[in-house]
């Protein structure tokens, strides 16, 4: 197996701004372009509040599986809260992912949004920080995403602000992800099947254990390292799509650990960056030509995230 240290970018550069920026946004594009994955340092998002969420959520997933189970709501179609584990499902295979996660969802501000989109977000008795830490960690993360989606349109020649109004109240997602121990002789390798994500990018703060790999170009996995301190940010089919396969979203998984380490959790915090339901993902015009004829139906985010959440087998049709 490949080591890979994926490309990486300083977003203080991108801050700076005049030659600084420019060169962010040209390695940050070209990225995107040729691998999908990059590492992000001096990202904006505080070590101590990612250290503090941490071990709210290894407490919260410590919890009896009973007292875990008061915060399932299949009727949330796991957008909110907990979901246990063996129920989500890579998009094309049948076995589930051996991982229980929980989802907290955009915290409205400024307007009154439908509920059916934006479900309220469930507090845990038992574990009162996780709520007030989850949210400070949101923004955080919103913040970082906002910075990138700004140099990602100006990549695409869009205009720099081209995504403000679309992630502002977007429907993102912060997920907190479990792979518990493993007990017995694992029917399969992976952890979590391959798959692409939906949204428009990942920000994931380095998982607690290894197991991340993405596939390149060579048909070929690759293991996922990043520096301390770094986020790992990829493109999702959003993005892919909106930008007519110029942007790439690669595919990845989690693989099992070395037989020594089976004993042990793996935990990983991913930020899934969702624009509002009401943005179209129609191919952008700049992307489109004689040569890159459109190859996605016009769509919007909605649309999208409804259909892939029932294949993927969190929400009945």
């Amino acid at each position: 197996m490949s080591l890979n240290t994926i490309p990486i970018v300083d977003l203080a550069e991108f801050l700076k701004g005049g030659e600084s920026k420019q060169q962010f946004v040209y390695e940050l594009g070209k990225a995107f372009e040729d691998v999908g994955f990059v590492s992000v340092r001096h990202h904006g998002v505080s070590q101590a509040l990612i250290d503090d969420y941490y071990a709210a959520v290894q407490r919260f997933f410590d919890l009896p599986r009973e007292v875990k189970n008061n915060y399932e709501k299949p009727e949330l179609a796991g957008q909110r809260g907990y979901t246990s584990f063996g129920k989500e499902t890579a998009k094309g295979y049948d076995a589930p992912d051996l991982k229980e996660f929980w989802q907290m969802g955009q915290i409205v501000e400024g307007e009154v949004l439908s509920k059916a989109d934006y479900p309220d977000n469930l507090s845990v008795a038992e574990v009162p920080e996780f709520f007030e830490l989850g949210q400070q960690l949101f923004k955080a993360f919103e913040g970082s995403a906002r910075e990138l989606l700004r140099a990602i349109a100006i990549h695409l020649g869009i205009g720099e602000y081209y995504f403000d109004k679309h992630i502002h109240n977007g429907n993102s997602i912060l997920r907190a992800i479990h792979y518990p121990p493993i007990t017995q002789e694992p029917k399969s390798a992976v952890r979590a099947e391959q798959h692409e994500d939906i949204n428009l990018i990942t920000l994931l703060v380095g998982a607690s254990a290894e197991g991340l790999q993405l596939l390149n170009r060579q048909n070929e996995w690759l293991n996922i390292t990043a520096p301390e301190g770094c986020l790992v940010v990829n493109v999702g089919d959003m993005l892919q799509r909106l930008t007519n396969n110029k942007l790439k979203s690669t595919t990845h998984r989690v693989v099992n650990p070395p037989r020594e380490k089976w004993h042990t959790s793996r935990y990983s915090i991913p930020f899934f960056t969702h624009p509002r339901s009401e943005m179209r993902l129609d191919c952008l015009p700049s992307c489109v030509d004689a040569a890159h004829p459109a190859l996605y139906e016009p769509i919007s985010a909605g649309e999208y995230l409804n259909e892939r959440l029932i294949e993927i087998g969190l929400k009945k049709k």
